[in-house]
């Protein structure tokens, strides 16, 4: 009997092994089944392996699709400034790891900066009213702003969207900058020609370290002898002074300040206004002019003095000359 009572007690207990054994199994590969998605994501990142987009927009890069877009498109918006797309691809293949986040860390040491994170706002024809800021009074953000666009012919509404930078808190913040770049145009009153665009560029380089800013400047190597040197003598001192004094641009909540005066608010930044870059470009176009003008006058003055003198020389020729015999 004794016998008996035990090969239940051993049964019960070989079962409890085996069910323990058999929850194992399925519990390690249920686990297993678990990490596959895991192991997957983890597999070799290529043209064919792209993982899903973080954003809309958004498009995954290897390593070295970013460095061939970057050189690539930096070539090419060197021998052509205008193409804004090429300039585009630069700003975001070359800002990450290290610019754009330093940027947004930034934007989060500061109380308005990260109320502009929360918010996310846009800055486009819509969200900002044109039609309202050329109503403002005159020196006001907006109407300096509006009266800027007009002037040079610009709309808001060109800016690329960001596509290259995976993380999306950063890729927001390269799109601020972007759009922001007119309010920087109005708050200096650079003009859009490639003089302007290098010298602001050298300010928001100094600024903001994002790098293909400074690779703009390098289109200094582009410009007339007369705008090098104008630069050299003007605007780069300028714009790198201004630049590191100045508070960090990208933490001014643009659309609460189009109803103040651009001057104090231009003092409160730290930024000095530079020289009327027009009214270089004129008075010196006028000063080439009038120099051409000089030369012009002096030379047909010249061409009727030698006409002039021409006659009296064929007479004394006359005069002395011999008698036919």
């Amino acid at each position: 009997m004794k016998s008996i009572s035990r090969i239940p007690t051993v049964t019960r207990s070989s079962l409890s092994i085996r069910a323990a054994r058999t929850t194992c199994v399925v519990c390690s590969s249920s686990s297993s089944s678990n990490r596959r998605p895991a192991a997957d994501s983890s597999r070799y990142f290529s043209v064919l392996n792209r993982p899903p987009p973080n954003y809309p927009g958004h498009v995954p890069l290897t390593m070295v699709e970013r460095a061939s877009l970057a050189i690539g498109s930096g070539i090419m918006s060197l021998i052509d400034p205008r193409r804004g797309d090429l300039i585009a691809t630069v700003g975001e293949t070359t800002a990450t790891p290290y610019f754009i986040p330093r940027l947004r860390d930034a934007m989060l040491a500061s109380p308005t900066g990260r109320r502009i994170l929360r918010d996310r706002p846009r800055l486009t024809s819509t969200s900002l009213n044109l039609d309202r800021l050329r109503s403002l009074p005159e020196n006001t953000v907006g109407r300096a702003y509006v009266g800027w666009l007009d002037r040079e012919g610009v709309s808001p509404d060109t800016r690329a969207p960001v596509r290259y930078i995976d993380d999306e808190e950063c890729a927001y913040v390269m799109q601020r900058y972007r759009e922001c770049h007119d309010f920087y145009h109005a708050l200096t009153g650079l003009p859009v020609y490639r003089e302007g665009e290098v010298a602001l560029k050298a300010f928001e380089f100094a600024n903001t370290l994002i790098p293909m800013t400074g690779l703009a400047v390098a289109s200094y190597f582009t410009l007339k002898p007369r705008e090098r040197a104008r630069f050299r003598a003007v605007y780069g001192p300028w714009a790198i002074r201004n630049g590191l004094r100045a508070e960090h641009v990208i933490n001014l909540y643009w659309e609460e300040q189009l109803e103040r005066d651009v001057d104090v608010l231009r003092a409160e930044l730290g930024i000095e206004k530079p020289p009327d870059m027009r009214d270089m470009r004129r008075k010196e176009k006028q000063a080439r002019e009038a120099r051409k003008r000089a030369e012009e006058a002096e030379g047909a003055s010249a061409a009727a003095s030698d006409v002039a003198v021409k006659p009296q020389h064929w007479q004394n020729t006359e005069s002395t000359a011999p008698p036919n015999a």
